[in-house]
């Protein structure tokens, strides 16, 4: 096991693994920007220092600074959390030249799937379902219509680097596509430094469904079920849920046994997710894998009991999924979580500002994963996310509603939230009767206008 953890990340990821390292009885190192000094997480780690200003790339993205962290203090294990370096091959690199391990996959594997068209390939190899696509489009327009024609419209122009939903634009017919396609290209430029682009099926109303696997370095691997993340805004995830409603639980849980098959022939290791979209006819088709904990981790936490994060950090340090996991993992109960952002609940912008009254709830069956406290500024330097709320239950009925009365009672002054705009989701007939898909969250606040 490791002797000493650094946690190259902030706020309210950099508390929750820094909570377990010290159930684990692991000593930690926290790093913090000028922005962070004094930030909640710190007081959970053993050991802080400060890496720079608050602007990202000058602390949390400068691999040179982490690294020199790492040798400082003599980590021999760094967890890099969610965003920042957590999908970044080179970083992964980097850290095992320094003698300490990379608490997350493989290097190799970071790469294979960082790239969107290469990890369709290799999941194509492997029999994952795939819907039609193309690979990286080339600049003659003629083969770009060409491509698009083969696939039917409408068409999805995605980015191949990257993630967060920068760069993903609809294209409806021949008119339109060729412009799309150069906004796509400067946004992915722009937002990834990579201005490769490609096209996939768009398909209407789909469901976004993801699987939580888990493996390790002795070629072992298992699934923990999936999550129903269709719940979006500009194609980023509000709100998450486990397990996923409406789907027949031996078709949901075949596909799981399947893609956990995929997942150990392909000697993957430590966490991961494998999202899939699931279209308005009940057809899987693979997304993506992410090769990382997920934001939405806790709610496949709640309803299997097992703590993710600790799994991870033990499949780093060398163990055996067998010993890691509980003897049989099952489904209890519901959970559904709810992101709370710093932004105007009318358009989704961010509004950054200080927490004059901050007052997250309580109570049975509630978890709220934070980095904040009263008198802490929402910054404009990071991700807007104040909150993970997440509500747990024995159905799904009874999940929504201790939610929506968490999110009630949930007493923010400062910045605007997204809270109103959640609330009246949770409160929608479609979204209680299950009838989720990406383009729900407007459909809604558009009736209530």
């Amino acid at each position: 096991m490791f002797s000493k953890v650094l946690v190259a990340n902030r706020g309210a990821v950099a508390a929750r693994v820094l909570k377990a390292l010290h159930e684990m009885g692991i000593p930690s190192v926290a790093v913090y920007s000028e922005a962070d000094a004094g930030a909640p997480y710190l007081a959970l780690a053993t050991e802080t220092y400060e890496i720079g200003a608050a602007p990202a790339r000058e602390s949390y993205l400068d691999q040179d600074k982490i690294i020199d962290v790492i040798r400082k203090f003599r980590a021999d294990g760094v967890h890099p959390g969610y965003g920042f370096l957590s999908e970044n091959a080179s970083f992964a690199q980097r850290v095992s030249t320094t003698g300490a391990r990379f608490i997350g996959p493989s290097p190799k594997w970071i790469d294979a799937m960082g790239h969107k068209t290469r990890a369709r390939d290799l999941a194509a190899q492997y029999g994952m379902p795939m819907s039609k696509g193309t690979e990286v489009l080339p600049a003659d327009p003629a083969a770009i219509l060409a491509a698009a024609r083969a696939i039917g419209y409408p068409v999805l122009v995605k980015p191949a680097g990257g993630g967060g939903g920068i760069g993903m634009l609809p294209a409806k017919d021949e008119s339109e596509l060729l412009a799309v396609v150069e906004r796509s290209r400067s946004l992915a430029s722009r937002g990834f430094g990579n201005a490769e682009v490609y096209l996939e099926r768009l398909f209407e109303k789909p469901r976004h469904v993801e699987f939580q696997v888990l493996g390790d370095r002795h070629g072992n691997a298992v699934h923990l079920f999936e999550r129903d993340c269709s719940t979006q805004r500009r194609n980023q995830k509000v709100i998450e849920e486990a397990p996923a409603p409406g789907i027949a639980r031996d078709r949901v849980e075949g596909l799981a046994d399947q893609i956990a098959g995929i997942v150990r022939d392909m000697g993957y290791d430590n966490i991961g997710t494998v999202e899939m979209l699931m279209a308005a006819g009940g057809e899987f088709n693979f997304l993506e894998m992410n090769t990382r904990l997920q934001v939405e981790h806790g709610v496949t936490e709640e309803v299997t009991g097992v703590d993710l994060v600790k799994a991870q950090i033990r499949s780093a340090a060398g163990e055996k999924l067998p010993d890691m996991l509980p003897a049989k993992i099952e489904i209890r109960g519901h959970a559904i979580q709810a992101r709370v952002y710093a932004e105007d609940p009318k358009n989704f912008f961010p509004s950054p500002g200080k927490l004059a009254v901050f007052r997250p709830p309580q109570g049975k069956g509630i978890r709220v994963d934070t980095g904040f406290a009263e008198g802490r500024e929402v910054t404009p330097h990071y991700d807007p996310m104040i909150a993970k709320v997440i509500a747990y239950a024995e159905n799904r009925d009874a999940a929504i509603d201790r939610l929506i009365a968490a999110l009630e009672s949930f007493e923010i002054q400062g910045p605007k939230t997204n809270i109103p705009a959640v609330l009246a989701i949770l409160r929608s007939e479609p979204f209680r009767a299950g009838r989720v898909h990406t383009g729900l969250i407007p459909e809604v606040l558009a009736r209530k206008k």
